[in-house]
């Protein structure tokens, strides 16, 4: 497994996948989103993997309701990738697979 958890210092969740992994005695790689962002390459496979740009979006980020006004899909990426805190988290990548949020169900499948 090559695991990578895209999270925030200080949510809740990101701190709960990362124990996961951590009992479990899985190496994972930990970015923090507000520190180092997401690429765009990453940001496409996990879209593509969660099934669009709906499922990332963080409903408590004020400027996320913002981004339904945006028209294309491309600005709304843009948008993202500048503002990385609109992004829910923990965004778990294992390869291709990818979920959004804590979901240990999913991950278990992983191994």
């Amino acid at each position: 497994m090559n695991i990578q958890i895209f999270g925030k210092s200080k949510c809740f969740d990101t701190k709960k996948a990362q124990r996961y992994f951590k009992e479990r005695r899985v190496s994972f790689q930990n970015i923090d989103l507000l520190d180092k962002g997401i690429s765009r390459g990453e940001l496409k496979s996990v879209l593509q993997a969660v099934g669009g740009l709906e499922a990332l979006i963080d409903p408590k980020n004020p400027d996320g309701a913002l981004l339904r006004y945006l028209a294309y899909d491309e600005d709304k990426v843009e948008k993202v990738l500048a503002d990385p805190r609109l992004l829910r988290t923990p965004i778990v990548r294992n390869g291709r697979q990818a979920t959004v949020g804590y979901q240990p169900e999913v991950w278990k499948g992983w191994e």
